[in-house]
């Protein structure tokens, strides 16, 4: 199992059905519920129904104070429509005598936080929920809306020109924690290591067959063409390739000792629809050192280590 099953990613937990005598249960328990907000009042307040019962996440207890100024109140307004982790803090009477809750996004956060910076550290996998991707990286939701940043750079081995072309928001992944700033409680994280070395990708393919790939850099010596996330091979330079397009490949040869593939071009096809599904070679549990290359590799191995402080 990922590491951070206690504390998942907001949308992970499985439907509850809410009743009153179950609210106050789980306010007694500091049980953790999730369910979707339906609207945020002109205070950014938070409004949830929880089976009829009428519910509020105070602004003061939607979000950890690690957020400030206009970036804490657009993460306010982007949860309407969405799901959040809370517990119950107080079941009182509304205005009416009809019973209403009073719920605290903060202290799940908080809490899971905690247990995050105890038990999570460099090599980690934890499943994870993207939440927004920019030209430099992709934002994952690690637990219970915690926020932390995936650099482009170890989005995948096959270099992209934007996470667009991997992820989508909304979309479940795994990653592993590269780094941990614990002044700072902020993780980094990295996601190549999981999509599996040189040798399994290239386990796929074989000399002689013709198969797909995205072109993914153009070079005055020869195109980069993707045929997984993690594995790439060169054809000749064309003049009607840009990266993103798609194409027909013929596989002239795999070289593991140089970590080579030789590819021929046969035709452009129709772009992508959108990124491609995801294999995991590793997909639980705490990584210590990974290796890239093959063996026999004839270069220096490539490879990460992942150590307690982080690269």
């Amino acid at each position: 199992m990922p590491e951070n099953k206690l504390y998942p990613p907001e949308g992970l937990r499985p439907p509850a059905s809410f009743t009153l005598q179950g609210l106050r249960e789980a306010l007694e328990q500091g049980t953790v519920l999730e369910s979707i907000v339906q609207r945020c009042d002109l205070h950014h307040d938070l409004h949830l129904s929880l089976g009829g019962i009428p519910a509020q996440i105070p602004r003061s207890e939607v979000l950890s104070p690690w957020l400030s100024g206009a970036e804490r109140d657009i993460s306010i307004l982007s949860r309407v429509g969405k799901p959040v982790c809370f517990r119950v803090t107080d079941i009182r009477a509304d205005e009416k005598g009809a019973p209403m809750a009073l719920l605290s996004r903060r202290a799940v956060q908080e809490q899971a936080l905690d247990h995050f910076l105890e038990h999570l550290g460099p090599g980690s996998v934890v499943t994870a929920v993207v939440t927004h991707l920019e030209s430099f990286g992709a934002f994952l939701d690690i637990g219970c809306g915690i926020v932390a940043m995936l650099p482009i750079e170890y989005i995948s081995v096959s270099r992209i020109s934007h996470p667009k072309d991997r992820f989508r928001p909304g979309q479940k992944i795994l990653a592993a924690v590269r780094s941990v700033d614990r002044e700072k409680r902020r993780f980094t994280m990295t996601h190549r290591e999981l999509l599996g070395t040189w040798m399994e990708n290239a386990s796929w393919f074989r000399p002689g067959e013709t198969v797909r790939g995205i072109v993914r850099s153009v070079k005055s010596y020869g195109t980069f063409i993707e045929l997984a996330p993690n594995l790439s091979g060169l054809a000749d330079a064309r003049a009607d390739l840009q990266p993103g397009d798609g194409v027909s490949v013929y596989i002239k040869s795999i070289r593991p000792e140089r970590m080579k593939i030789k590819l021929h071009v046969i035709e452009k096809l129709p772009p992508p629809g959108g990124p491609e599904p995801l294999r995991y070679q590793i997909t639980d549990g705490v990584l210590d050192r990974w290796v890239y290359s093959p063996a026999g590799y004839e270069k220096e191995p490539v490879e990460t280590v992942f150590t307690a402080a982080g690269p």
